[in-house]
């Protein structure tokens, strides 16, 4: 099948499906191996933006998405009211805590953040950015929290690889004073004996 057929089935099945769709996935419609999906889908990306369309092409969440280009979300915007989907301090937080400790029960988190999390982590579970992913093997096999798909999407990443490292303990304590190194060095400590506790649970 030429290379032009090939793009133009791609961008129909990407334009049509609205969410990401899988590499797995294109591999079946087009027919074709995954290295040739991928090329297909780089050519398609170099088209679009050749062309000037107001759309582009993202890989996210293990997937391909078509996307509106950034400089032209000004016009989208006007066509249809925008849900507003602003976080507060407390549910971005709540949700670090969570992208960055998955999975971990509602209690780990209370205990992380010092308050209770009930509202951010109901608005969350709403928005579709976090959801159940089983239940601890503990005393009362609490719930366990991850993030999902939407997560990934919606701020850019095409996997949880992709998040930011956070800073190693030595280099969270440069610039702190001692009331703030205390508290780390209490946080590390409640870490460790945690983790000895499930060890011990699970033996």
């Amino acid at each position: 099948m030429p290379e032009e057929n090939l793009q133009g089935i791609m961008e129909a099945v990407l334009f049509a499906a609205g969410d990401p769709v899988t590499t797995g996935q294109l591999m079946r419609i087009l027919e074709l191996e995954e290295d040739a999906v991928e090329a297909v889908a780089a050519d398609l990306a170099e088209t679009l933006q050749a062309r000037g369309s107001g759309l582009t092409l993202r890989q996210v969440a293990g997937g391909y998405q078509m996307v509106t280009r950034p400089e032209y979300f000004f016009a989208v915007k006007k066509l249809t009211q925008v849900v507003d989907r602003k976080l507060s301090a407390p549910t971005m937080e709540t949700l670090s805590i969570i992208a960055f400790k998955q999975p971990i029960t509602k209690q780990e988190i209370e205990q992380i953040r010092g308050v209770r999390i009930e509202r951010a982590l109901a608005k969350l579970i709403e928005l579709e950015f976090v959801c159940e992913k089983g239940r601890k093997s503990v005393l009362g096999r609490p719930i366990l929290y991850g993030t999902t798909d939407t997560f990934l999407r919606c701020f850019g990443l095409n996997s949880l690889a992709d998040l930011p490292k956070l800073p190693t303990a030595e280099e969270a304590a440069i610039g702190m004073d001692e009331e703030q190194m205390r508290l780390l060095q209490e946080s590390m400590k409640e870490n460790e004996e945690q983790e000895t506790e499930e060890e011990e649970g699970a033996n």
